[in-house]
């Protein structure tokens, strides 16, 4: 009987040409040996740089010593170490961790935890969140309709207020911030009681709808509502965390203090390693057998995150984020004030978007593909994201970048720029 050849799903299309053969720092080999400067991290996961020789040696020395020590029948001295670590990072109070593999899976841990510690079934997310792909995270994830097209219906329970898009909206962030936290206060009058509500769950910079930041005054208006009615504030770090805004959490910049954290993407340079923390206090609220996975946690992930976080503080990635953020930011800025097809630059550190607009100022998805396309020739990679076809080119470079490799990417840009709009 003749088998047929594997290959991989169709409906899984990848944004470059790349085969890539390996990655060093900041950059990807091909198989030929071509250079590419990577400019999205693995969407921001491989926040050491590629194959960083401490994160290596620690998964290396690992793997030698055990793999799998699955988290529900034993613990293992990385998971203990990175435990106390985190705890370290991890605002005050929140001391109590658990482990999973993905951000969707930590997500889903965060919602069980809010429903049962608070005994209300409904959350309140907020419009452009992204949160994941399974079924609970996807019901939140409001980014883009292509997520959830075909899945209908999605769980119950989920609320959708407005975020501060300020750019979308077309007004100044105050009057953006005051109007979604009277909408917000609205919610709460008219479609779901505050005694129903267990938690709002929010990014403190959205991801996949554009990179676009919250404020210290929204931030600290969820905070005050959240106290005023014994409501759990959840925030999502698995993309802003671990230093990727200039700040080791994303929250840091807004002065808000989060019940419940959920981290992953750089925590662990590229292995597959997640975390929902929260106070003993809460998580003991949570029902046993609401807490679980097969490779949560798992050795080597857990050696590997340790070996990153070491990086992180031992070369001052964070400082680096916030120092190379300003100045790809200051970049950006200077190409938007000649390049009317960029309609806004938005983001905070190493996390920044560009969203192309048409000659009417309207989202222009094909203009950002062939953006991709011509840097992608020119050794550059990067990617998009936005509800409008792909509209925002996104900046994701890792921790580690230099000026240099960020003028060499300005350089490329401002080449695509041009070469893009001549099609």
């Amino acid at each position: 009987m003749a088998h047929s050849v594997g290959q991989l799903s169709p409906l899984m299309k990848q944004s470059s040409g790349i085969l890539a053969a390996r990655g060093e720092g900041a950059y990807l080999f091909d198989q030929e040996g071509n250079r590419y400067l990577d400019f999205t991290s693995g969407i921001g996961v491989t926040s050491t740089g590629h194959c960083h020789p401490k994160v290596v040696a620690a998964a290396q020395k690992q793997v030698a010593r055990l793999i799998h020590g699955q988290y529900a029948i034993v613990r293992h001295p990385p998971m203990e170490a990175l435990t106390e670590r985190l705890g370290e990072l991890l605002p005050d109070g929140i001391d109590s961790v658990f482990y999973s593999n993905a951000g969707t899976e930590a997500i889903e841990a965060a919602l069980r935890l809010a429903r049962q510690a608070t005994g209300r079934p409904n959350i309140i997310v907020f419009q452009g969140g992204f949160h994941g792909r399974t079924m609970g995270s996807l019901s939140m994830t409001t980014s883009s309709v292509g997520l959830r097209a075909g899945t209908q219906p999605m769980m119950g329970g989920v609320v959708v207020a407005p975020f501060p898009n300020a750019y979308r909206y077309g007004w100044d962030v105050q009057t953006a911030t005051n109007f979604c936290l009277r909408e917000l206060d609205n919610i709460f009058a008219t479609y779901s009681s505050p005694c129903e509500t267990a938690a709002v769950l929010v990014e403190p910079v959205q991801g996949e709808s554009g990179y676009v930041p919250a404020n210290k005054a929204f931030m600290q208006g969820l905070r005050a509502r959240c106290d005023e009615h014994k409501m759990l504030m959840i925030v999502d770090e698995v993309q802003a965390g671990n230093g990727r805004t200039g700040k080791y959490w994303g929250h840091e910049h807004y002065g808000a203090r989060p019940d419940v954290v959920v981290t992953a993407k750089g925590l662990a340079s590229g292995f597959p390693l997640s975390a929902m923390a929260a106070p003993g206090s809460i998580m003991e609220k949570g029902w046993m057998g609401s807490q679980g996975g097969t490779y949560g946690g798992n050795a080597v992930a857990c050696a590997a995150a340790l070996a990153t976080l070491d990086v992180i503080r031992e070369e001052g990635l964070v400082e680096n984020a916030a120092e190379q953020g300003a100045y790809l930011r200051k970049r950006l800025d200077e190409i938007h004030a000649a390049e009317p097809s960029i309609g806004n630059v938005r983001g905070e550190g190493l996390m920044i978007g560009t969203e192309m607009v048409n000659a009417e100022g309207r989202p222009d998805g094909p203009r950002a593909m062939r953006i991709l396309k011509e840097a992608e020739q020119r050794g550059l990679v990067l990617i998009r994201c936005g509800a409008y076809g792909g509209q925002i080119v996104r900046w994701l470079p890792p921790l580690i970048v230099t000026r240099q490799q960020i003028d060499e990417a300005m350089d490329i840009f401002v080449e695509a720029l041009k070469a893009s709009a001549e099609q």
